[in-house]
């Protein structure tokens, strides 16, 4: 087979919302990513169609914790799987309890629904990853680079001269524009641009995306990510400076949004596929939980 396969995980039946990649070595298939356990049959198939099985998978790479990242990933551990995972996340995998409840109190009747069962994971198979520490697998060496911005646990993955860039490299559908995913709890602007520059420095060829899919300019989209970043940061905060609610700036933000997605050419279609991987409402309580932490206007450099 190809060294990498792209896995579309079919997310709420859509396609082209969130990825998991399966990569070949000369010690077997490696998994980056998981999805969530919801669309753990839609892997399942995926992997089928390239003749692997769930259990041919010893090693699986997370780019951080999130339950549309790794929410399966305990399913890969029980057939035996190492789990190489940021140090600041690993606690959460071992334990998931608090982070499940923290997601239950946001999605509430529609856990089951949106992302499935969580289960603890042996610590003997998670691993904890240190920034720019290389895990040899077979004839590969992947390299971890901690790239805060998005999540203070957040790893990407790099192999050679590429690099799998979870959520740091933002949302993108097809051709349509990037888009970054702001979450509470630790959204960090400055973090974020500082990895925006690390990853720019490196010089990739390409950028696999968890929503969704390959990048080949890798320069113009860490660009336009990093400006739009600072766009929706100036557009929220006189909101909270003037102290609007988040529930009365979230439609307001909806169609900021939206338009910004319509006037790049992005069908209604792919804008549901946008909304499915990036919800409006995160970005708004991430941003606004952001500037109650920093308390000052944000400057573009």
């Amino acid at each position: 087979m190809n060294r990498i396969q792209t896995l579309d995980l079919g997310f709420m039946g859509q396609p082209e919302a969130i990825a998991a990649y399966l990569v070949n070595s000369s010690a077997g298939p490696i998994l980056i990513e998981t999805g969530p356990a919801s669309t753990l049959p839609n892997l399942v198939k995926e992997l089928n169609k390239h003749g692997v099985n769930p259990e041919d998978i010893k090693h699986v790479f997370v780019t951080h914790v999130h339950l549309d990242h790794a929410g399966a990933a305990w399913y890969f551990a029980r057939n035996g799987a190492n789990v190489y995972v940021h140090p600041k996340g690993l606690p959460h995998l071992r334990n998931p309890e608090r982070l499940w409840s923290s997601a239950k109190r946001i999605y509430q009747d529609k856990m089951e629904l949106l992302w499935g069962e969580m289960h603890p994971i042996s610590g003997k198979l998670l691993i904890s990853v240190p920034h720019k520490k290389r895990v040899k697998v077979g004839n590969l060496k992947i390299r971890a680079l901690h790239t805060p911005g998005h999540a203070s646990h957040h790893i990407a993955w790099e192999i050679n001269d590429i690099l799998f860039a979870g959520d740091v490299a933002g949302v993108k559908v097809l051709s349509g524009p990037v888009m970054p995913p702001c979450p509470p709890p630790d959204i960090d602007i400055q973090e974020w641009r500082n990895s925006i520059r690390l990853i720019l420095d490196r010089r990739y060829k390409k950028l696999y995306l968890t929503h969704f899919g390959e990048v080949d300019e890798v320069k113009p989209h860490l660009v336009e990510l990093r400006g739009r970043l600072q766009n929706w940061s100036n557009w929220l905060h006189p909101y909270f400076e003037n102290g609007v609610s988040r529930e009365e700036v979230l439609p307001k933000f909806v169609s900021y949004v939206d338009k910004q997605l319509a006037a790049a050419g992005v069908s209604n279609q792919d804008r549901k596929k946008y909304e499915l991987a990036n919800p409006s409402w995160m970005s708004v309580a991430g941003l606004y939980r952001y500037f109650k932490k920093h308390m000052t206007p944000i400057s573009a450099e």
